[in-house]
């Protein structure tokens, strides 16, 4: 086949003219720090998931750093976390002085496994943490129920998921605390950038003094007319706000993500028929309980060849991918800190051996995603002869 001359990547955001203007204004409005933006995306949030409380962060990091200190984790704690994530769910942990247990997932789906969350649950276990993984939900219902048998709270990682949905309800709607991302590779962007959603009133006030050094009230309650400049600091805090420019953006992008997500889903069952009865490739396994996936990422498995080599063959045809993730056991730090090792874990390391994320976001045209077919097939064509 021919190789295309132009690189396709892993992702690109959509961003257009409206978000454009919308920063454009922001910018013209003097406010570009925090400020109504914000508060507007924050109850764009509320509307999404039905959860009453929601904070924007800087990040998602961010976000899960200040929800693990307004809970109070540290030093002695165990929180529950599968393996199969982003190293920063671990660091978050670590960080904090306590000590991730690694849940094992389905080598089909990359959901993290609900029995594996029960019975890694102890006395000293302070909250878990499942993975809505690559656009679909982790199963929240046997979770929820081993963490409310434990007195402890559920943390949903939410960073692939908004727009995704469990038994007819959104991630982050069934009474749980979710963190989602805005980063540029996530269904919505803000270039950077994160939301905190919870039920808990208590809760919600402490991760908005502890998002912003302390202070009890937003820059733009202080400064925006008829405010009072004055403030108090409860405890210390850190600078984790959202800014209005990006804010802005999100915004805009709150109002396309259900076309966003059409077009992923779209691609995604392109990517299904173009591979379907391939050889050496196992294709994603959506979870069997009722869904809706946002197809964040679409991720196969190589089978019959050097996963890294198969990496380099698609770099050739121009193609760039993701790994989605090294599994966090097995990185050098939380060996030598934790004492994990390969052999722990069996699905989750046989899953990141061979795990890939191909390209997909919506300005992807269906020729993208054909050719990335085509190659796959010729490439493996090439390993069984």
């Amino acid at each position: 086949m021919e190789i295309r001359k132009d690189f396709l990547p892993l992702s690109r955001p959509d961003i257009g003219e409206e978000e454009i203007d919308a920063v454009a204004a922001s910018l013209r409005s003097g406010w570009i720090t925090s400020g109504p933006k914000v508060a507007e995306l924050e109850d764009r949030f509320r509307s999404l998931t039905g959860a009453p409380h929601a904070v924007a962060v800087s990040s998602a990091t961010a976000g899960l750093h200040i929800v693990l200190a307004a809970l109070g984790i540290g030093e002695g704690d165990e929180v529950v976390t599968p393996s199969m994530t982003f190293a920063s769910t671990v660091n978050q942990i670590a960080l904090r002085g306590a000590r991730p247990a690694f849940a094992d997932n389905d080598y089909g789906t990359l959901q993290v496994l609900p029995a594996e969350v029960e019975r890694l649950i102890t006395p000293r276990t302070r909250a878990v943490i499942p993975v809505h993984f690559a656009g679909a939900p982790a199963d929240l219902d046997p979770i929820r129920a081993a963490a409310d048998r434990a007195g402890i709270p559920v943390i949903e990682d939410a960073a692939h998921a908004v727009g995704t949905s469990y038994r007819g309800k959104p991630a982050g709607g069934h009474g749980n605390i979710a963190i989602y991302s805005f980063h540029p590779i996530k269904n919505i962007t803000t270039g950077e950038g994160g939301m905190v959603t919870c039920d808990d009133e208590g809760l919600a006030r402490k991760l908005r003094l502890l998002r912003f050094h302390g202070i009890e009230r937003d820059a733009w309650k202080r400064y925006g007319k008829g405010g009072a400049p004055h403030y108090d600091v409860r405890e210390p805090g850190y600078k984790y706000n959202l800014t209005d420019l990006q804010a802005a953006m999100g915004v805009v992008q709150m109002g396309k993500v259900k076309e966003m997500n059409g077009r992923r889903a779209l691609l995604a069952s392109r990517y299904f028929e173009g591979l379907r009865g391939v050889g050496g490739i196992d294709l994603p396994v959506p979870p069997s309980y009722p869904h809706e996936h946002s197809w964040h990422l679409f991720i196969v498995k190589v089978t019959s060849t050097d996963r890294d080599a198969f990496i380099g063959r698609l770099a050739e045809y121009n193609i760039g991918v993701g790994l989605h993730f090294p599994p966090c056991h097995l990185l050098a730090y939380v060996r030598e800190r934790f004492g994990s090792k390969e052999g722990d874990l069996p699905g989750c390391e046989l899953a990141g051996r061979r795990i890939l994320s191909l390209p997909l976001f919506p300005g992807m045209a269906d020729g993208d995603v054909d050719y990335v077919c085509a190659a796959i097939r010729e490439i493996l064509g090439e390993v069984r002869a």
